[in-house]
């Protein structure tokens, strides 16, 4: 995944434009109303959604790849970005007032998809809030390739995706306390000029 992380963002620098997601900005409304501080913000990519967060909250920022990673610190010089995995980070590194987590979760089989939310909720402070999205089973895309999983398909060559319902998110987060779910659409300008809409999830709660 690594390696398929570099080439593209070697190949397309800012893939999915400048500007931030939605989702981050009602994130940021959340966290603020909540007294959050400090945040986490696994596979953050060259810093679309961490520069909106990181002026007004200290961020710590982790993505796997290098050249996403050397275009968000010219992007976003205020957050701290972590080469590396989410999955690498110990139960010994600090925690967090909050977690905001956008488009990584679906990009998993089963057994990661849980590893990775049990990761991210041992890195939150006891009443610690997250903020997930992800792919819809409404999204065009759903169906797209072979099945490897229920709901995951590999569409393309080492590259899969999990879609998922609202049930099916509500199970992954069932042991924190959930408080929001919803959908959201966003549409991304690519450098080939192509137009996509993406139908996502998204999960708002809190660590027990």
């Amino acid at each position: 995944m690594r390696d398929y992380w570099n080439n593209r963002f070697n190949n397309e620098g800012y893939i999915w434009g400048e500007e931030p997601s939605k989702t981050v900005i009602d994130a940021k409304r959340l966290f603020a109303l909540n007294d959050v501080k400090t945040i986490l913000v696994p596979g953050a990519g060259y810093g679309r959604n961490t520069k909106i967060l990181s002026d007004t909250f200290q961020v710590d920022a982790i993505e796997i790849s290098t050249e996403a990673i050397n275009l968000a610190r010219e992007w976003d010089k205020r957050s701290y970005f972590i080469e590396g995995s989410i999955f690498e980070l110990s139960t010994s590194n600090k925690c967090y007032d909050a977690i905001y987590c956008y488009d990584l979760l679906h990009l998993f089989a089963q057994i990661e998809r849980i590893k990775l939310i049990e990761t991210c909720v041992q890195h939150l402070n006891k009443g610690g809030l997250y903020y997930f999205t992800c792919f819809s089973n409404e999204d065009e895309s759903f169906g797209v390739g072979q099945e490897i999983e229920e709901n995951t398909f590999e569409y393309k060559k080492g590259k899969i995706s999990h879609f998922f319902s609202e049930d099916d998110l509500i199970r992954h987060f069932k042991e924190t306390e959930i408080i929001e779910t919803g959908k959201v659409e966003e549409v991304f300008e690519y450098s080939d000029n192509s137009i996509r809409t993406y139908k996502l999830r998204y999960i708002y709660g809190q660590k027990k």
